[in-house]
């Protein structure tokens, strides 16, 4: 079996494009020939030097490095990104069994859309947030910091002050959303359109919302966990901690601010892993330290020495994050939001707790994993349970085949054709 990856970057720029390169390496390690298409230059990750992968870039910019009217008007529907795309599907030595699509607003445009469409072959989407429905991708109000609750791209959504930049980023993002509705409405009304979702919550909102659009596109829904790439270690001792641990970009959405003053109310420290508008507001608060960011094996080291537990408390309805499946991994309690897609990993009490994303109610958990006792059996259950139903890539790149095998009427993936990848 050849399968084709679509996406942004061949370096992880956010949680998309590592599950994408991290999903091709698990792959070509189970004899599926993998080629990886991307649409801007740049350095590929090592995780895709495999003899199983071949990496083919389009030569495009991210919308967000050019002109403000370029990067509007391509970030609608990118022609060059379309016959680029195209040209390279032709290309390939051998052709694809399928195409898997995972995030392509930052240079692909909706035009990938067309292409996927036009390809005839079978085609998959991973959603690892609500691009696909709503305008701003993360159906979220910016404007009141809460969750969205209209129809995407009703007359509400139309006039909503929802967008983080300004209203004339709203109009772009509302005309980019517009015409890749119809894109897919076009292009797969005969045949259908694989959508995998990577979170239960994800997937019971995201599912109504595109289910409008049924009679004029045809979707198949598919539920399965990104890789978490935790190599299986003893439990962390999570009692030695100091810290209660953030990992990601600091922003409001994300809920860095609300870490900062639960820990403070709570009386513990507060250890920042990433970066993010909030960074200089997150040093100025007592107990709170920010160390930007790490590479992955040392955020595994800082957390397993110095967290009692990572917070992942969003305030909008996040699909994961990979940082609770990580932290429970390594035997450290997770306290999420209950607005996040992750929160469905944790058993409350047992190996964490979930909460509303609020600063009095994360600071009554941080005070609850003050007590050692408790932090060390929260720890030691997370990392049992964990490792009872592991989210390796092993057990992700299976999945995908049992997908794949699913939408081209195959059995199983045989061992890949070095031709198809030299």
């Amino acid at each position: 079996m050849h399968a084709a990856i679509l996406t942004n970057f061949a370096t992880p720029k956010g949680g998309a494009e590592k599950v994408a390169i991290e999903s091709a390496r698990g792959l070509a390690e189970r004899g599926v020939a993998v080629t990886l298409i991307h649409g801007v230059d740049g350095p590929a990750d090592p995780m895709l030097d495999h003899p199983g992968i071949r990496r083919a870039t389009l030569g495009l910019t991210d919308v967000w490095d050019r002109p403000a009217w370029r990067g509007a008007v391509e970030g609608i529907w990118n022609r060059e990104a379309a016959r680029r795309l195209e040209a390279a599907l032709a290309g390939l030595p051998s052709k694809p069994d399928l195409l898997h699509l995972h995030q392509w607003t930052r240079s692909l445009s909706p035009a990938v859309f067309a292409v996927l469409a036009r390809s005839g072959l079978p085609a998959a989407v991973t959603l690892h947030d609500y691009f696909l429905a709503c305008p701003n991708g993360v159906y979220y109000r910016f404007d009141t910091a809460e969750p969205c609750a209209l129809a995407p791209l009703s007359g509400a959504c139309l006039t909503a002050p929802c967008d983080p930049q300004s209203p004339a980023h709203k109009a772009v993002r509302l005309a980019r959303s517009a015409l890749q509705s119809a894109a897919i409405a076009r292009g797969f009304a005969d045949r259908p359109l694989d959508l995998v979702h990577v979170s239960d919550g994800s997937r019971a909102r995201l599912e109504p919302m595109l289910g409008q659009m049924q009679g004029r596109a045809r979707f198949r829904h598919h539920r399965i966990d990104n890789p978490v790439r935790v190599a299986r270690a003893a439990p962390a001792d999570p009692a030695s901690g100091d810290a209660i641990a953030f990992v990601g970009r600091f922003t409001r959405e994300k809920g860095a601010d609300l870490v900062a003053q639960a820990a403070r109310q709570a009386g513990l420290a507060s250890l920042f892993i990433g970066n993010g508008p909030l960074a200089d507001e997150l040093r100025a608060v007592p107990g709170a330290e920010v160390i930007g960011w790490r590479a992955p094996d040392e955020v595994e080291a800082l957390l397993r020495r110095r967290a009692r537990a990572v917070a992942a408390p969003a305030r909008w309805l996040e699909t994961g994050p990979l940082t609770v499946y990580e932290a429970l991994a390594a035997g450290i309690p997770a306290i999420a939001s209950d607005r996040a897609g992750a929160a469905e990993k944790i058993r409350e009490g047992e190996t964490g707790f979930v909460v509303a994303p609020d600063a009095a109610s994360l600071a009554a958990a941080f005070v609850r994993v003050r007590d050692d006792d408790l932090v060390r059996r929260l720890g030691a259950a997370a990392h049992a349970r964990y490792w009872a139903a592991p989210m390796t890539l092993a057990a992700h790149a299976g999945a995908l085949c049992d997908l794949y095998a699913g939408m081209t009427g195959r059995a199983h993936a045989p061992s890949f054709q070095r031709s198809a990848v030299m």
